[in-house]
Order: C-alpha cells, then sequence, then structure tokens
C-alpha cells in the first residue's frame, strides 16, 4: 500500500514511532517519576500531588494489593471513579501490582455494572461511595472479594478534606446508604500498603494492561483488550504528532472528560505523564460556572473534550474573558466536531480547535488534523506507524471511493475478553480492524467519516447501542415491539427516540422513560417516545431502523428534555 499521507504530515513528524523505546506503561511512569520527582502531576479540589507523591502513594497501593491472599498477577481490579485524584493513584497502583484495570462507569445501573464485574471477573473494584448502593445490589453476584472505598476528598489536604467529604455526605446528600461486607477505606488500604513490601511488576509489551469495555460495532459490551505496548503505542504516537508542540517538564493539561474513558485516560493522563504535565482534574464538568472558575485559575496549555463540552464552555458566562495566551492543543474527539463550534472556538480563544478520530479498539487514536490547521470537517491523516484503508469485501477500495474504514496498527487491541467469535468478526482475514464506520480517503491521505455502518447512535460523544435499549423497553408490560434510533440534536448531536407498538393503550411515554431510568444509564434512555400502530419491517420481518432515522423531532416533541445534563464524554468512535 502506497501511504500518500506521509506526503502531507507536518514538518518534524516522522512516519514511524519507535515501539522498544518504552517497555510497558510502568516504565513510562516509572521514568517520568525519577525525572520529575517535584512536577506538579494531578490536581484537584485546591490539591496538587507531585510525581514523587504519586509514585509513593501508588507503590503503597500496589503493595496493598499484592498482599491480598487471593489476588495474584493477572488479577482484574475495577475502578469505578470520576476525576479525582484516587484516579491516578488506583490506575497506576493496579498496574504496578502486575494487575489488569477494568474501567466502569460510575454512572452505571446495577444491571450494567453487574454484567461488566460478571464478565470481567474482576475480583477488586475500588469505588466512590457515592455509588456503593449500586454495588451493594449486585456484588453478590460477581466475583469481587475486595471492595476499597473512598470519599470524594480522601486525598485532599486537611481539614479541607473534612469539609470537603462532610459537605458531599452530610449537606449535599449525595451519598445514598450502603451496606458492603469487608470493605475498606482507600485511606486505609494506603496506609496498610505502606507497612508492605512491593514487588514490583514489570510487565512486557504484550501483557495486558486495561479491558476497555465497549460495544463494538454490537450492543452486547465487551472488554477490549489493551496491552502495555498498545498504549505506550498511542502515547508515543500522539507525542510524535504534536511534535515541537510540547516542553516537558511544563505543560498543563485540563482533564474534564472521564479518566475511565479511553479518549482522556490515554491523551490526558498518559500523554501528559509522559510529557511530565499537570493533569487538572475536573470533577464535575457539567457544572459549566464552576468549571469555568477552575480554568480562571490556571494557564493551560492543552484542553481535550467532545463538542458537547466545547460549545458549553462557549455558552457559559465568563469563558470569553479567559486568558488563552498559553493555549496550545484544543483536541476533540468522541463525536464529531461541529463546524459552528469549531468556528466560534477559534473566534474566541484565537487557537483552532482539532478533530481527531479513534475508537476503544485502538487505544484509540487512529488520525488526527494537524494541531495548528483549521476545521475542515476531516478527521485527519492516519497516525505514525498506522495504516488506515478505505475497504470492501476485505479488499482497498480506489482512493475517492466510500466504504468502510478499516485500521491497522501497534495501538490496535489483541481482541475482545473472552469473545472469539466477536474477535473474528472485528477483524478482516488479513489482519486489519473494521471499525465500523464508513469515510472516503482524498488523495492527500485525509480521512472523512461519511456515516457509521452500524445502527450505533452517538450522545455526546457515548455511544448508545439500540438493542440494549430495546431489550429493556421489552420487558415493560404491554409493549409489542419497539424499534429505536438516533435522531438529530443541537445539543448532544443525536437524542435517542424509541418507537413502540403496544397492546396496553394505558402505556405512556412517561411510563416507558421511567422504566428505561431504572435499568439504563441517562443518556441511553429515551428522550422521545412515539406510539405506532406497526413498525416498518423487510420480508422476513426484520424491522428497519432507517425508514425511522429520518423523523423529524420538534421540540414539542421532546420528553424528559434536560440538554444541560448531557454526558460529557464517551467511547471516541
Amino acid at each position: 500500500m502506497h501511504h500518500i499521507w506521509l506526503n502531507s504530515y507536518p514538518a518534524g513528524v516522522q512516519p514511524q514511532i519507535n515501539l522498544d523505546e518504552y517497555a510497558s506503561v510502568n516504565d513510562m511512569f516509572a521514568r517520568t517519576c525519577r525525572k520529575f520527582p517535584n512536577h506538579p502531576a494531578f490536581q484537584n479540589l485546591g490539591t496538587v500531588l507531585s510525581y514523587s507523591e504519586v509514585e509513593n502513594r501508588s507503590r503503597e497501593f500496589a503493595a496493598w494489593l499484592q498482599s491480598l491472599p487471593e489476588l495474584q498477577k493477572g488479577s482484574r481490579v475495577a475502578l469505578m471513579l470520576p476525576n479525582l485524584l484516587q484516579y491516578p493513584i488506583a490506575f497506576f497502583g493496579v498496574l504496578r501490582a502486575g494487575m489488569i484495570v477494568v474501567n466502569v462507569n460510575p454512572l452505571y445501573t446495577a444491571r450494567e455494572l453487574e454484567h461488566q464485574l460478571k464478565d470481567s471477573g474482576a475480583e477488586a473494584i475500588v469505588i466512590l461511595e457515592n455509588f456503593a448502593h449500586v454495588l451493594e445490589k449486585v456484588i453478590a453476584r460477581t466475583n469481587v472479594k475486595y471492595t476499597v472505598t473512598t470519599e470524594v476528598g480522601d486525598l485532599v489536604s486537611a481539614p479541607h478534606r473534612w469539609l470537603v467529604n462532610f459537605a458531599v455526605k452530610r449537606v449535599k446528600k449525595m451519598v445514598p446508604r450502603w451496606h458492603l461486607d469487608r470493605a475498606i477505606g482507600f485511606r486505609a488500604a494506603l496506609a496498610l500498603g505502606r507497612q508492605a513490601r512491593l514487588h514490583e511488576a514489570s510487565p512486557g509489551r504484550d501483557h495486558i494492561a486495561l479491558l476497555q469495555y465497549t460495544g463494538g460495532t454490537t450492543g452486547t459490551a465487551k472488554g477490549a483488550i489493551l496491552t502495555h505496548g498498545n498504549l505506550v503505542a498511542n502515547v508515543l504516537q500522539g507525542a510524535a504528532w504534536a511534535h515541537g508542540k510540547f516542553q516537558e517538564g511544563s505543560e498543563i493539561v485540563v482533564t474534564a472528560l472521564p479518566l475511565y474513558h479511553i479518549f482522556s485516560l490515554t491523551v490526558n493522563c498518559l500523554l501528559f505523564t509522559k510529557l511530565g504535565g499537570l493533569n487538572v482534574l475536573i470533577t464535575n464538568p457539567r457544572d459549566m460556572r464552576g468549571f469555568v472558575k477552575e480554568l480562571k485559575k490556571t494557564r493551560f496549555t492543552a484542553i481535550s473534550g467532545v463538542n458537547t463540552l466545547f460549545n458549553g464552555l462557549l455558552n457559559t458566562p465568563g469563558f470569553a474573558q479567559l486568558d488563552f495566551s498559553s493555549l496550545k492543543v484544543a483536541l476533540g474527539g468522541g463525536a464529531a466536531i461541529h463546524r459552528a463550534v469549531a468556528e466560534r472556538w477559534r473566534a474566541v480563544t484565537g487557537h483552532p480547535l482539532t478533530e481527531g478520530y479513534g475508537l476503544t479498539e485502538a487505544s484509540p487514536l487512529v488520525a488526527c488534523n494537524p494541531v495548528d490547521s483549521e476545521y475542515s470537517g476531516a478527521i485527519g491523516l492516519p497516525f505514525p506507524s498506522t495504516e488506515v484503508a478505505i475497504r470492501e469485501d476485505n479488499r482497498d477500495l480506489p482512493l475517492g471511493s466510500v466504504g468502510e474504514i478499516c485500521v491497522r496498527g501497534p495501538q490496535v487491541m489483541q481482541g475482545y475478553w473472552q469473545k472469539l467469535d466477536e474477535t473474528l468478526n472485528i477483524f478482516t482475514p488479513d489482519g486489519w480492524l473494521r471499525t465500523g464506520d464508513i469515510g472516503v480517503m482524498d488523495e492527500r491521505g485525509y480521512v472523512r467519516v461519511t456515516d457509521r455502518k452500524k445502527d450505533v447512535i452517538l450522545v455526546s460523544g457515548f455511544n448508545v447501542y439500540p438493542n440494549e435499549v430495546e431489550e429493556v423497553i421489552g420487558a415493560i408490560p404491554g409493549v409489542v415491539e419497539s424499534a429505536v434510533v438516533g435522531v438529530p440534536d443541537h445539543v448532544s448531536g443525536e437524542i435517542v427516540k424509541a418507537f413502540l407498538v403496544v397492546a396496553d393503550p394505558s402505556l405512556t411515554p412517561e411510563v416507558v422513560t421511567a422504566f428505561c431510568r431504572q435499568h439504563l444509564t441517562s443518556y441511553k434512555v429515551p428522550k422521545v417516545v412515539e406510539f405506532r400502530q406497526d413498525l416498518p419491517k423487510n420480508p422476513v420481518g426484520k424491522v428497519l431502523r432507517r425508514e425511522l432515522r429520518p423523523t423529524l423531532i420538534r421540540p414539542e416533541e421532546m420528553s424528559m428534555s434536560n440538554p444541560a445534563a448531557a454526558p460529557l464524554g464517551g467511547e471516541i468512535r
């Protein structure tokens, strides 16, 4: 294959990365801690941890994990945490213990949490106390033997820690009652680990670092197997792409997307750790006014996000008055960046909003526009050491042809956890990863996404799989059949709309949405419900979602509409 995109690479960007630069994520982290021990690494709720402090505390957590009799190398440890200082401590601690991280969305319902814990075989979990009541409902049906609970302010300096935890629990009442046998507090685990010996793990590039759950191109959540080599490769690719843009030990990145999301984990946490930079963790980016107040406190040099986040900031009072003189890169992914948002971002900040593309199965970054380029609507050029082809029936199509975007590169996952059939289905016989996205490549090597091969609905960067939502709706008494599609929305890109055929005339949209709220994360709940006499089908009886999708939504049709509650972040797909 002639890699035509190389001719369009920015000056200084090399076509290949050195895969031997780091042996593992552990190796990369350790080198940064040795090089920049006193540099700030993570900041949250007014507290800053240096690289030396992160190294020490992750060592304590790793040693505590190794002291547990039923855990061993390769054991899966679930992290159910928002953006708090506890996340990087736990993440690097799990890897240093030689174990595997399983990221879990804290907003999961009991049904979703149970599936992921059982499927991954997680034997331990670190969970914010606010969500412990959900774990309580399912833990007996999982393999989880050890539970670590933490409060929001656990790593904040005293006495501010006590004030934060009191306010969250007693004033705002954000912690529902819960009971978990033999749970241990995060601070107590660190204290025990301080007295234990750590046998520092030395994983190789082929060892599994992360099970990152995604629906892929179907509705069943699967764990993408991402090795240390996959993650390191993607970090090196991102660093190579930003050639000459960043200076080691000097960068400050705003981390608003959740670290349990692969986009934020790789681009913010891992890449800027390699650079010896500071991650400013935003715990609740939905509080836009509070978010802007945090931005006023720092001269940030980079920020990542989804279209919804950037649009929200632009519409928040005070944002336009911030000092953007230090900003070097604003990277958008997770969903298509809208031209209006990109152009307004440029006008307000004086800097372009760069769009990239990837998917969980690729760690996630596959392609990106040059960081200084203006918005074009393209997802960019393939990353160094990455091949992208437009294919059909396992053959390359000519330039300018529309087909499925396929990828090969060192960042591509090893497969789906314990799902051989699904793994074989997403890879072509000659080793290409099928992305499920339809696109086209021009003569310069720039790629554009034109459609999605499957019926995935993209709500503010989160993938919603119709099969999952339809399964939940099908459990409602009186529902005969249903179909779920995505329809355009000016705030979140798309919203979920459900079409139902019912036998019970008393069934209302409110009953349907209330039932869904009990079993689905908020962004998966249909915002619009329409009843019909029948649904369009093909000759064999399969519902034709494509005939429902063009339906337009008027504002007065919206049920349970709350644009401000749109999720921020999701799979970068």
